[in-house]
C-alpha cells in the first residue's frame, strides 16, 4: 500500500455513520466511499456539484461523474447547495485538501509565493472557504512536509481557528490525516499530535514541520489497515479503468 491509501483508510475511520459529509475530491473521495462500504452504510454523501445522499455503484473519478446521480436522494443546482444546506449549518463534515498548512489550520489552495508574483498559481478556492466557514467540523488530508506544514503560509483560502482565521458559524478545524500522523487542535485552537502513523516517529513530525507541533500524551500508533479495509479499498479500485487511481 502507499502513503495515498493508508491516509484514505485512516480518515475513513474518522467518518461516522448517518453523517452528512461534504466530499472533496481525490483522497477524501475514496475515504467516504469507504467508510460507506466498510462501517457507515447510511453516511450521507454530498458533493459540490449538488448531489445530496450520492450512493455510487462505483468510486466516481469526480464530482461530475454520473454514477454520483443514478441513486441519489436529489440534484441540486450548485447554488442551491451551498445556501441552503452548508451555509445554515447541515453539514457535520467538510473534506479539505490543501497545498499548505499552519498551526490553526489556516489553509493555502491559492498560490505558493506571493500572490502577485507566484512561483506556483493552485487551483483556488472552489467551494473550500465556504466548507470551511461552515462545516459543523473539518477534516482536512494531505502529504506532510515542511513546505506544506509551513510557520507561516503563502495565501490563506480557507480560513482556521482564530485568531487568524476568520470562521462563521462552522466548529473549524477538526482532524488533518498526513502520510506521519493524525492530528487535531487543542481548547485554543493549536494544532497537536494525536497519533503516529505505523513507521514513523514523533522525531519526523518535528523535523517534517515549519513550526514544533506538541503532541498529546501518551502518543499513540494508529492500528496498521486491517485485511477487510484493504480489500474493500482494492475492491474500490477496481471498479475504475486499470484498477487504480
Amino acid at each position: 500500500m502507499n502513503n495515498r491509501d493508508v491516509m484514505a483508510i485512516i480518515s475513513a475511520r474518522l467518518l461516522e455513520d448517518q453523517q452528512r459529509v461534504l466530499v472533496g475530491v481525490g483522497t477524501p473521495n475514496v475515504a467516504a466511499n469507504l467508510a460507506k462500504r466498510l462501517h457507515a452504510p447510511n453516511l450521507v454523501m454530498i458533493y459540490e456539484s449538488g448531489i445530496i445522499d450520492a450512493r455510487p455503484k462505483k468510486l466516481p473519478l469526480s464530482i461530475g461523474d454520473g454514477t454520483l446521480v443514478e441513486e441519489s436522494l436529489a440534484v441540486l443546482p450548485m447554488g442551491e447547495l451551498f445556501s441552503q444546506y452548508l451555509q445554515t449549518g447541515w453539514i457535520d463534515i467538510g473534506f479539505l485538501g490543501a497545498a499548505q498548512i499552519d498551526s490553526r489550520g489556516n489553509l493555502n489552495s491559492t498560490t505558493i509565493g506571493s500572490y502577485e508574483h507566484p512561483t506556483i498559481r493552485l487551483a483556488g478556492s472552489g467551494g473550500a472557504a465556504d466548507i470551511a466557514h461552515h462545516a459543523r467540523r473539518t477534516i482536512t488530508i494531505l502529504p506532510h512536509s515542511r513546505e506544506r506544514f509551513a510557520a507561516k503560509i503563502d495565501f490563506v483560502t480557507s480560513p482556521g481557528h482564530p485568531p487568524g482565521g476568520c470562521r462563521t458559524d462552522g466548529g473549524g478545524p477538526w482532524r488533518v490525516v498526513t502520510d506521519l500522523g493524525l492530528f487535531g487542535f487543542d481548547s485554543e485552537g493549536e494544532m497537536i499530535c494525536l497519533s503516529l502513523m505505523p513507521s514513523h516517529t514523533y522525531e519526523e513530525i518535528l523535523d517534517m514541520s515549519g513550526w514544533h507541533i506538541p503532541f498529546q500524551s501518551p502518543l499513540s500508533v494508529v492500528p496498521d489497515p486491517s485485511p477487510e479495509e484493504i480489500r474493500v479499498l482494492q475492491s474500490l479500485y477496481d471498479t475504475l479503468p486499470g484498477g487504480a487511481l
